[in-house]
């Protein structure tokens, strides 16, 4: 039995109990519990976006540009082959 089904069968048993019924059906407490499960994702994007911001500021470029740098350059790449294949059938 791994992790996730250890955390799967212990919630189960919570949901039973009547003590989390009633917490679930406080208002307060759901508004904390959607808050706390957005802060990754609301910390995620302030990290990107400070990273950016910081990449910027040193004229650094960022891992997004690089890949569009990447796909840009394998892009003309094959332009180039397929203007030497022409030039070559002529």
């Amino acid at each position: 039995m791994g992790i996730k089904d250890t955390v799967r069968k212990k919630s189960m048993e919570l949901m039973g109990d009547p003590r989390v019924l009633k917490l679930m059906q406080n208002e307060q407490f759901m508004k904390a519990m959607m808050t706390v499960v957005q802060v990754p994702g609301k910390v995620n994007t302030f990290t990107e976006e400070q990273t950016e911001r910081f990449a910027s500021m040193m004229n650094l470029a960022t891992s997004k540009e690089l890949k569009d740098l990447k796909r840009q350059v394998k892009k003309l790449e094959g332009d180039v082959e397929r203007l030497k294949k022409k030039l070559e059938e002529k």
